[in-house]
């Protein structure tokens, strides 16, 4: 067990005895003391978990004392959550400290040292032993970040840059869940304190370019992106020179990493989330560049977007605007997509099927009728159950609004029929009478469709058959 030393200061720990290490005290609740002692003994219960403990080479050490700190670091995260006016000047400095000292620590080796073979298929990340320990320290440092008592003119003396900089070193670590919480530390930090913006985005480009020119590994590129994503969409206009340096000589040459799957989902979140509402040529550019990105995704990167991806390319597949629908249908003429899309089949025919059997009909352009013809015998031959279970479903779909449409016309009725019982209806009578909505006829698949498409499937398999078994004849023969 190690203790950390801050002159001038009481640790709240026994002193040294011939039988054994510094040990922890248990003290009192803070909500068992009465107001005026409880700063005092918050401070205590700071200092006190600044005593630090081997979680590797003796997990079993010091259990007691071990859950005596998680204990006091749970109750610290309840206080000042719960309680107002708690965090007062002289709490901030012994935060700051106590968190420095658990957090800011030398990392351990990496499982992965080139970066390059990385594969988060197959490579395990090291964890953090001492996570039960560090996870509440972390929480309680956000709910110190984020309360309503929280003074950053005073954190600010403390909060400093040199903090900042062993803040994002930390950002290597193997351990995703440590990754996280360090998002959205370092997140508040930038929204809360204006003159560490620009040192914080220096820094990130220096890690960046680290990256990209030198190592090539780094386990934290992916959380940096997503605060990344945020501190862009913030920035005024017209654009920084700084900023446009950014683009060219960081986010632009992130593609050329050989580890580039690893931030791949950030990439495409990204683009749909700003995807173009309103201009179609640069829709079929999102596109092409969404295609590049699903080339070299890895299946498990690729589960974690394809709900919202194949939600978007729904959308696209329903455009009026031809080349858009067509750009879209594409991605099923591209071999791995296809890939993708049958080894996930079962959540991904249930978003595109409505848009694809509804434009096959209603669609004005006839290229596009193909394509969908294309794609729906494609969506077939993979799975023959799934695609009858969803012309089902979507045919019932289409029966429950048949049944709404008509509940709306019997309420019209309804409607119209009091009004006639209304003895000044006899005056409006010759006015223009109320229209009843009448049914519009919905684009069901019909029986005969589905029949007709999986009669085409069974005769091009018989065909293909057939021309197999002449080539075998004709090589008898020769």
């Amino acid at each position: 067990m190690l203790t950390c030393n801050k002159a001038g200061s009481r640790m709240v720990v026994d002193a040294a005895s011939s039988n054994g290490p510094f040990q922890p005290v248990a003290l009192l609740h803070i909500r068992d003391v009465p107001p005026a002692d409880q700063e005092k003994l918050f401070i205590q219960k700071l200092r006190q978990c600044c005593v630090l403990f081997d979680f590797v080479s003796d997990p079993l050490s010091d259990l007691k004392w071990k859950e005596v700190k998680r204990a006091a670091l749970s109750e610290m995260v309840e206080y000042i959550t719960h309680n107002r006016n708690v965090i007062t000047e002289p709490i901030y400095p012994e935060v700051v400290h106590m968190f420095a000292v658990n957090m800011f620590r030398t990392l351990p080796p990496s499982s992965n040292p080139t970066g390059a073979e990385f594969d988060p298929e197959e490579d395990e990340p090291t964890l953090e032993a001492a996570w039960p320990h560090l996870q509440l320290v972390y929480e309680f440092f956000l709910r110190l970040l984020e309360s309503p008592d929280f003074q950053p003119n005073i954190a600010k003396k403390y909060i400093d840059q040199k903090f900042v900089l062993q803040l994002l070193e930390l950002f290597d670590s193997e351990d995703p869940r440590e990754r996280d919480f360090l998002k959205t530390t370092l997140h508040r930090i930038y929204g809360k304190f204006l003159g560490l913006r620009a040192y914080i985005r220096k820094q990130i480009n220096n890690i960046f370019y680290r990256f990209i020119y030198e190592t090539e590994h780094h386990n934290g590129i992916a959380e940096l992106l997503e605060i990344l994503g945020s501190i862009i969409n913030g920035f005024a206009l017209p654009l920084k020179e700084e900023h446009k340096i950014f683009l060219l000589k960081v986010l632009l040459p992130l593609h050329k990493v050989k580890s580039l799957s690893v931030y791949h989902p950030q990439v495409v979140m990204a683009l749909l989330k700003y995807w173009p509402k309103t201009h179609s040529p640069k829709e079929v550019m999102f596109l092409n560049e969404l295609e590049e990105i699903l080339d070299v995704i890895e299946p498990s990167e690729f589960v974690k977007i394809m709900e919202p991806l194949f939600r978007q390319l729904a959308k696209c597949v329903s455009s009026p605007h031809f080349q858009v629908a067509e750009r879209a249908l594409y991605y099923w003429n591209n071999e791995y997509i296809m890939s993708l899309i049958s080894d996930n089949a079962a959540k991904i025919l249930p978003i595109m099927f409505p848009s694809l059997y509804r434009n096959s009909k209603t669609h004005w352009n006839k290229t596009i009728h193909g394509l969908i013809y294309n794609a729906l015998k494609l969506f077939m031959e993979m799975n023959q159950k799934l695609f009858d279970d969803c012309t089902q479903q979507f045919k019932a779909e289409k029966l429950k609004e048949k049944l709404k449409m008509k509940e709306r016309e019997e309420a019209w009725v309804k409607i119209e029929n009091l009004a006639k019982a209304n003895p000044q209806y006899a005056v409006y009578s010759q006015a223009s009478t109320i229209s009843i909505p009448v049914a519009m006829e919905t684009d069901g698949p019909l029986f005969e469709d589905v029949q007709m498409l999986r009669k085409t499937v069974n005769e091009e398999a018989r065909q293909s058959v057939g021309r197999k078994a002449v080539s075998s004849v004709q090589l008898r023969k020769v």
